[in-house]
């Protein structure tokens, strides 16, 4: 029997300290108003969900989630320009809800700006809806923009009982 060798992906693992570098570097490549070093630490030193594509000794990709009484959120998913467009963004992605199902969350909300055209289209692709705006959310090269927000179910509303008059 021939053995079945998986494709050659990067590995999906927790982030660590030594990723930070790297993390920080592909923020600063991929978006014009990148965050920080120090809130990557903080989102570590919080306990959210921090994780990273890698291959060995270089980091692809990542996403963090905060998750708490019942709801997520996907605080940062980003994956290095030079590796979009490979599906890296929609494994990441997978990857958080199912840590949201994990810790019991029935719904996973996230902000997009509306210039990020690829990964608004992500989200709908994953069943992401819009509910909301929020006006001059982000900081832009014209001054400020919008926040689409957007929400996912987890877990679909339960139905009432049925009527047993019937």
């Amino acid at each position: 029997m021939a053995a079945v060798v998986a494709p050659n992906l990067p590995r999906i693992r927790m982030m660590r300290r030594e990723d930070l570098p790297q993390v920080t570097l592909i923020e600063r490549e991929a978006y014009e108003f990148p965050w920080s070093p120090g809130i990557f630490r903080d989102c570590m030193k919080a306990g959210h969900a921090c994780w990273v594509l890698a291959w060995p000794g270089e980091v692809v990709g990542y996403g963090i989630l905060s998750a708490a009484a019942g709801e997520a959120h996907v605080l940062n998913l980003c994956v290095d320009p030079q590796h979009q467009g490979m599906g890296h963004g929609r494994r990441m992605l997978r990857r958080l809800l199912d840590l949201a199902r994990w810790h019991g969350a029935s719904r996973v909300f996230l902000e997009v700006r509306p210039s990020n055209v690829a990964a608004h289209k992500l989200y709908l692709d994953h069943d992401f809806v819009e509910i909301g705006r929020r006006p001059r959310y982000y900081p832009a090269a014209q001054g400020r923009e919008d926040a689409i927000v957007m929400m996912h179910k987890l877990v679909p509303d339960q139905l009432e009982a049925p009527d047993s008059a019937g």
